[in-house]
């Protein structure tokens, strides 16, 4: 929901816009990155630790 919520500001090009974007765009960026990090990499990456265990 943050990520919709900042996406008109990664968007606009309006007076002001020129502070606004970046951060926005960075904020977005990072809120997938983690994401993915979370949904995807980390339980790969335990399974595989969890197979060599075994």
């Amino acid at each position: 929901m943050a990520a919709l919520g900042l996406l008109p500001a990664a968007l606009s090009t309006g007076i002001g816009s020129e502070t606004q974007k970046p951060l926005a765009v960075v904020v977005i960026g990072g809120l997938i990155s983690a994401t993915i990090l979370v949904m995807i990499i980390l339980p790969v990456i335990y399974s595989m630790v969890q197979s060599k265990k075994r």
